[in-house]
């Protein structure tokens, strides 16, 4: 009697589970339903993963005294993100992306919270360790963008990236608008006013992580292998393209390769002007106005970006985005230091070329993966990404002290045009880009 009733919970399970697999109405429901939630936690995501873009850098010229390590804090925010990339798509590919995405989330909460004590306490040692943990937040946001196109075909897929992106706006908008806020609340309380930022943080990614712990049900990546694996037997008998269910090497290579240089550059670029608006007497009310510009034209435009990525094609939207972010480097470097309206068009274009890029190289990453590896191989390229962002933030610190940020911008816009060159000679080794 006692084996029966515990039997009778996992068949109740897998009987539900497998209705989705025979019905395309339940398919294209639960589909609708994970953008919907994938999109609510991003918009706390959003929120989370401006402090450190904003701050981050400020509060460790204030506790070091000295501009030359200023990239460090983005340094270790993207290795900690790369770390965090692995292990959250290792944990999705094992348990599904509701475990992984609420465990990234919740991390990253901590590491905010670290933060705040290391500021408080005035060790940098605890800084740079929260910083690491801290970009585990980064990295959830990032991955939970391929949740919502585990159900989508391949007309829809950068149209259900460009979803989730879109919501993060909300949050990633409100975050560095909200920094003077913040700062007076954190000194209200007796705490540094640049841990202000932190707090917000914090709240924001265990928010998204428990609203994807609850509500993330049933997992749609459990339900996307269940039916690549339903398609693998029928394409026994009958004839499925080859691409429904296995990977495609060289599409990874194209989308992998799109997304590392547009994050080298944006990262590069972002991470030194708050400093370097500084330098020219600007407030902290006004980088975080820069700032908010800056992330959301990164994320504002997906849903026409993803539009354009699904009717133009991937090639096409690569190669915008390499010269969009050439024309923000030029602005940057050429304008005046204390021209807020140049510095807000060359970090607005900064972020469009950037949302060109992940968008377009995303569409492709999912296009080459099948189910059964997806997750793994996703948060492999997104460990390259991690690490390509940090190269530019830990370089960038040193380029300005060495010479200056307008020498960085002008590197960082022609570095990106090796986009188009790359993008045409992989677009040559294979049909599958288009």
């Amino acid at each position: 009697m006692l084996q029966k009733d515990s039997v009778k919970p996992i068949d109740k399970r897998s009987a539900s589970l497998q209705s989705y697999i025979n019905s395309s109405e339940k398919q294209k429901a639960l589909y609708k339903r994970t953008l919907i939630i994938v999109s609510i936690s991003q918009i706390f995501g959003g929120a989370g993963l401006a402090a450190g873009v904003t701050v981050g850098a400020l509060l460790a010229q204030q506790m070091l005294g000295t501009d030359a390590y200023a990239g460090l804090p983005s340094a270790l925010l993207t290795f900690g993100s790369a770390g965090a990339a692995l292990f959250v798509g290792r944990l999705s590919q094992r348990f599904g992306r509701r475990i992984g995405l609420a465990t990234g989330f919740m991390i990253g909460g901590l590491g905010a919270l670290g933060v705040i004590i290391s500021a408080i306490i005035n060790s940098i040692l605890l800084l740079f360790f929260s910083l690491l943990i801290y970009g585990s937040g980064t990295a959830t946001n990032l991955q939970a963008r391929y949740a919502g196109t585990e159900l989508a075909n391949n007309k829809q897929r950068a149209t259900a990236i460009s979803i989730a992106m879109v919501f993060t706006t909300f949050g990633a908008v409100a975050g560095p608008n909200l920094v003077d806020v913040m700062g007076n609340v954190a000194h209200s309380i007796g705490i540094p006013s640049l841990t202000g930022p932190f707090i917000l943080a914090g709240v924001a990614y265990i928010l998204a992580g428990v609203v994807l712990f609850i509500m993330l049900r049933p997992d749609p990546l459990v339900i996307a292998r269940m039916i690549g694996s339903t398609k693998q037997k029928r394409s026994d008998e009958g004839h499925l393209t080859a691409t429904e269910h296995t990977e495609n090497k060289r599409g990874i290579i194209v989308g992998a390769t799109l997304m590392v240089l547009t994050q080298i550059v944006m990262v590069a670029i972002m991470t030194m002007t708050p400093v370097h608006m500084m330098h020219h007497g600007h407030g902290l009310g006004a980088v975080g106005l820069v700032i908010g510009f800056h992330i959301g034209a990164m994320y504002l435009p997906s849903l026409v970006t993803g539009i354009l990525v699904d009717k133009l094609g991937r090639t096409t939207m690569a190669i915008a985005s390499g010269m969009t972010l050439l024309l923000a480097g030029l602005i940057a470097a050429f304008a005046p230091g204390d021209s807020m309206i140049l510095i807000v068009i060359a970090l607005s274009l900064l972020g469009l070329g950037w949302n060109f890029g992940l968008i377009s190289g995303t569409t492709l990453i999912v296009d080459s993966t099948a189910p059964s590896t997806r997750a793994k191989t996703q948060g492999t390229v997104d460990v390259l990404i991690a690490l390509s962002g940090a190269a530019g933030g830990a370089v960038s610190g040193t380029v300005v002290a060495g010479s200056s940020y307008a020498v960085l911008s002008f590197i960082g816009g022609i570095l990106s045009l090796l986009l188009i060159p790359v993008v045409i000679w992989l677009h040559s080794r294979t049909q599958y880009f288009f």
